[in-house]
């Protein structure tokens, strides 16, 4: 008996093993952040952090699969293992780090700004006062404006949250608020496919990208690095890269070239 409970355990144990090492890598994805992951006019999820992450799994050896997030819920899916890695033009908080996820070396520097309609009047973060501003879910943005940038938050009239960035610019477009607080890089690549807005001159908090694996996770993070450091190396990087021109001089691997 106890030979067969020895032998049981041990096909336990692989099978635990078998599925830390699994040779899927699936990517959880904010699907409307253009540059870095949306779907293309062909129905097809891309972006930056998709082909970046695509041919990082050619290198690895594994297989890939992408997986759209809730991003105010991002890290909830990512602990019951829908998704291996959020990896999505998203921020590093130091909360991540204080709850023990792996998170990978940044890889992108950012900023966030307010854009406004180019005929509204406003140009500066100081005639917002009385004024209703957007930001999406679970954003470095919505930290901002409920932590550092309290004060600016509270000449508002309203603070509107939306699920994604797409929403809150169609507000915007709509008259239903007056400014979006967005991370620099969306808010470029939105203006340049769409008339009549405008970023105000302000930069209202810097910050990086990161890839965000689990707590277990730092073996996989290590393996995804090491073959993005491959994609800097062979020039792939560097490729991929300048098919989204806006985000090229943020770049940090390229910056250290």
């Amino acid at each position: 008996m106890k030979k067969l409970l020895a032998l049981a355990l041990a096909a336990v144990m692989a099978l635990g093993c078998g599925a830390a090492l699994a040779d899927t890598l699936i990517q959880g994805i904010d699907p409307e952040y253009n540059p870095f992951s949306y779907m293309g006019p062909d129905g097809e999820y891309t972006g930056f952090d998709i082909e970046i992450a695509k041919a990082a799994c050619e290198v690895a050896g594994l297989d890939y699969e992408v997986f759209p997030v809730n991003w105010d819920t991002k890290e909830v899916q990512l602990d019951a293992h829908e998704c291996d890695v959020i990896w999505s033009g998203m921020t590093i908080k130091q909360a991540m780090i204080d709850n023990g996820y792996v998170i990978s070396a940044p890889y992108y520097d950012s900023t966030q700004v307010l854009v406004v309609k180019a005929d509204s009047g406003i140009k500066s973060s100081a005639d917002l006062a009385g004024k209703i501003v957007a930001v999406q879910l679970g954003t470095s943005g919505e930290d901002l404006l409920n932590g550092e940038l309290a004060d600016l938050t509270a000449t508002f009239q309203e603070l509107v949250t939306t699920e994604n960035f797409l929403t809150a610019f169609t507000n915007l477009e709509g008259n239903a608020v007056d400014a979006v607080f967005v991370d620099l890089p969306v808010a470029e690549k939105y203006l340049s496919e769409h008339e009549g807005l405008t970023i105000l001159p302000e930069e209202l908090g810097k910050e990086q990208y990161g890839m965000l694996f689990r707590a277990e996770d730092q073996e996989l993070c290590d393996r995804i690095e090491a073959a993005v450091q491959t994609l800097v190396e062979n020039g792939t990087y560097a490729e991929i890269a300048a098919k989204y021109p806006k985000i090229v001089d943020n770049l940090l691997f390229l910056k250290a070239e």
